[in-house]
């Protein structure tokens, strides 16, 4: 490891950690409730579909930063990353709604944990699918 290596390691972590706040931030406008107002009232199924989506992001910046020389490559990988799982969270919601009668973001809002885990996971499966490319 160089001095150079050394230095990049705050950059690219506060350049990864800004994304991530932007990408949450963006995620949270694509819900039908309000995220942040319903964690701070302790809604634990919206933290935990929250915080898996986080996680699901995380790796696909960590394994997009790997594979990238350049910051902005890595940083542009993990954009098109999101919007590609949205788009597959939109999918599955439908095709829940649909074939089962789940309606995924409903039953988040109403708290309902199993909801929150099914959506997480979902983002966490696109995430290691994602992150294998």
């Amino acid at each position: 490891m160089t001095w150079i290596d050394v230095l990049q390691i705050p950059v690219w972590t506060f350049a990864g950690a800004a994304l991530l706040f932007i990408l949450m931030v963006l995620d949270s406008l694509t819900t039908k409730y309000h995220d942040f107002q319903e964690m701070k009232d302790g809604n634990v199924a919206v933290t935990t579909r929250f915080v898996m989506k986080l996680g699901a992001q995380a790796y696909i910046l960590s394994q997009s930063i790997v594979q990238s020389t350049y910051m902005w490559e890595a940083l542009a990988i993990s954009v098109a990353s999101f919007v590609t799982l949205l788009v597959v969270e939109w999918i599955f919601r439908r095709v829940f709604a649909l074939a089962a009668g789940i309606q995924l973001e409903q039953g988040i809002h109403d708290g309902k944990i199993g909801y929150a885990l099914i959506a997480g996971s979902l983002h966490i499966a696109g995430a290691l699918i994602i992150g294998s490319i």
